[in-house]
């Protein structure tokens, strides 16, 4: 009889207690989702920055002094414009779409007779019997609240990314007082490259991959003849930046408004097997090359990652949930008593986006001199 795995008290009680601390940290996050969530895009447009400010030091002849203002305004302008074509465009969207009375509302009714016909319903429902017990009032109300929410927490990001640069300049010290040992300073580092790789890795991945869609989707809206095709084109960027769900949004929302506009079937179906035709190509055959060993995340973690952090943060949590499973397997793999877990997490049992080791204290040194240089002489440990 083989006997049972023998499990030692002290790693019991470890095991336990980190299992204890990973639900207590969960409801936190869920009570304090509205401090946290901004502060968390804030951290997040942080690191867009210093990507996009490498990016322009290494490709344009901007001085160097002057790549961090570039890229600051880059990132903060194309922010804000975001939040407002989604917020212009969604409420000239729901605007349109409201009026029942227009051509919406008879186009509706002609597409259910049309499916009760091909299933044998002899008395199909009309929109008005569709409607009939839904409070449409308190729905837009409720859409218009949501929008509202978006300015409000737009306005909270810029707020936060605002004393994030501005605390940067101590930065330096704060490393020297938490690790003023040098090993466990370059240690540090290598998680903070780590995590600064991963997440930078999948936003070009995402971003473009997203524009590659975007660009053959405006020229099928375009030719069938969809309106709002730009505000459309815009949507399947946006939500391409949320896994799973953004591929089925920006997959269906465009055929099933196609639907509505015309009175024939061809341009919705044209729609429909043009976009999964497409996301089908990008996400088995040019994601995957480009992605490599950025993200070595499990794809059940990723499906699971956008549950959890979508119920935790809502929208902006199915935006972040990628980046923070990137950033929860690199801090988790650093400690002995939750290694494990970030083991699970990987996809290929080896918790680091970076598998060269050497290679990653090349690069951890490169930042740690990087950090350390300045107009300022470092403090002494």
């Amino acid at each position: 009889m083989k006997l049972p795995i023998t499990v030692t008290p002290s790693s019991g009680v470890a095991n336990a207690v980190v299992v204890i601390a990973v639900v207590a940290a969960g409801a936190a996050l869920y009570w304090l989702r509205d401090i946290l969530t901004p502060l968390a895009m804030a951290v997040f447009l942080m690191i867009m920055i210093d990507g996009v400010k490498r990016a322009i030091e290494r490709g344009t002849p901007i001085p160097s002094r002057f790549a961090g203002a570039a890229a600051l305004i880059v990132v903060v302008l194309g922010f804000l414009l975001s939040i407002w074509i989604i917020v212009d465009g969604a409420a000239g969207f729901f605007t349109d779409a409201s009026g029942v009375a227009g051509g919406m509302g008879p186009r509706i009714d002609q597409i259910s007779r049309d499916v009760s016909a091909l299933i044998g319903i002899k008395d199909p429902p009309t929109l008005h019997d569709m409607i009939a017990g839904v409070d449409v009032r308190g729905w837009l109300t409720a859409a218009a609240f949501q929008v509202q929410g978006i300015a409000t927490g737009g306005f909270f990001v810029m707020v936060y990314l605002g004393f994030l640069l501005a605390s940067q300049a101590g930065f330096r010290k704060k490393m020297v007082g938490l690790f003023p040992k040098r090993g466990a300073r370059q240690e540090a580092l290598e998680v903070f490259e780590r995590v600064r790789s991963g997440v930078e890795g999948y936003l070009w991945v995402q971003a473009v991959t997203g524009a590659m869609i975007c660009a053959v989707a405006w020229g099928l809206m375009r030719a069938v003849g969809l309106q709002n095709a730009e505000f459309w084109t815009f949507v399947i960027f946006v939500v391409s930046f949320i896994p799973v769900l953004g591929g089925a949004i920006a997959g269906l929302a465009p055929p099933l408004f196609a639907l509505v506009q015309f009175e024939s079937y061809w341009p919705a179906l044209v729609l429909l097997v043009g976009l999964q035709t497409l996301l089908f190509l990008v996400g088995n055959l040019v994601q995957p090359r480009m992605q490599g060993d950025n993200q070595n995340i499990d794809p059940i973690v990723v499906l699971l990652a956008l549950a959890f952090w979508g119920k935790l943060w809502g929208v902006a949590g199915m935006f972040l949930s990628t980046p923070l499973a990137v950033m929860a397997m690199a801090i988790l793999a650093e400690f002995k008593g939750s290694r494990w877990m970030a083991v699970l997490l990987s996809g290929d049992g080896e918790p680091y986006a970076v598998k060269d080791r050497a290679g990653a204290q090349k690069r951890g040194r490169s930042a740690w001199f990087a950090l350390m240089r300045g107009r300022d002489a470092p403090p002494q440990a």
